[in-house]
């Protein structure tokens, strides 16, 4: 299937995890893919396992600075020849409970996730507006409803929701859709870290948000790309500013 043939996808925080299994998906089905990153190195790799069927570029860029945005942005379409697909996936967390949460830990969050979303969405629009056409998917999280000791994680995950409105309302009318997709727990770097920091084993951390999920399993990175790749194509053309929980029903 090539429902994305001529198209270009940039994927934010596209090194590993969940933005590599995006990049990967959109790939197989047409798409050039643009991965960045604020790890150069390791997007570049990835992105060259990818080229070896699909052209794929690694860039780096810390998407919470607004030059390394614009340049990051005009070398894709340079390189890549447009850009007509955004997955704004590039995030952190800085966990703790509010009383011991600094303010460092909170504007480190919230840049990364709204800052940084906004400063892409800003510079990758102008692309789609003058082709009449775009994709925009933010990562939301069931974190966004609320989440003992991430204050900081959740209100941007939220945040991103009320960007995602916002898009869908101001962009529709030059032939773009903005939606967001929330996953729950899903097999990451990031969850596997979050277990260290708990002081349980990977395994066990998993077993336990399995043992809390209506399906019984946990979230694989290549759940959340499929849900992705449907909101990034053509098919979901009428849909828009929504937003997908993608969760095992966790969320319920």
């Amino acid at each position: 299937m090539d429902r994305f043939a001529g198209r270009v996808a940039v994927i934010t925080g596209a090194a590993r995890g969940i933005g590599a299994a995006v990049a990967r998906r959109l790939a197989t089905e047409g798409a050039a893919v643009a991965l960045l990153d604020l790890d150069e190195k390791t997007a570049a790799a990835t992105a060259a396992d990818i080229a070896a069927s699909s052209p794929a570029l690694g860039v780096g860029c810390d998407v919470t600075d607004e030059e390394s945005v614009r340049s990051a942005v005009e070398r894709v379409v340079a390189e890549l020849g447009g850009l007509h697909v955004l997955v704004n996936n590039a995030g952190i967390t800085r966990d703790n409970l509010l009383f011991k949460m600094t303010a460092d830990d909170w504007d480190a969050v919230v840049a990364v996730h709204l800052r940084g979303a906004f400063l892409v969405t800003k510079a990758a629009q102008q692309h789609m507006v003058q082709a009449g056409y775009g994709r925009i998917v933010n990562l939301s999280s069931v974190s966004a409803l609320g989440s003992r000791g991430q204050a900081n994680y959740s209100a941007a995950k939220m945040g991103l929701q009320g960007l995602t409105r916002t898009l869908a309302i101001e962009l529709g009318p030059f032939g773009i859709t903005a939606n967001a997709v929330a996953p729950g727990f899903v097999v990451t770097d990031m969850t596997d870290d979050t277990a260290r920091r708990v002081g349980v084993s990977a395994e066990d951390f998993r077993a336990a948000a399995a043992a809390l999920t209506p399906v019984r399993r946990v979230g694989q990175p290549h759940d959340i790309a499929t849900a992705i790749a449907f909101l990034a194509s053509e098919e979901a053309g009428f849909v828009t500013g929504q937003t997908l929980y993608v969760d095992g029903g966790r969320a319920l």
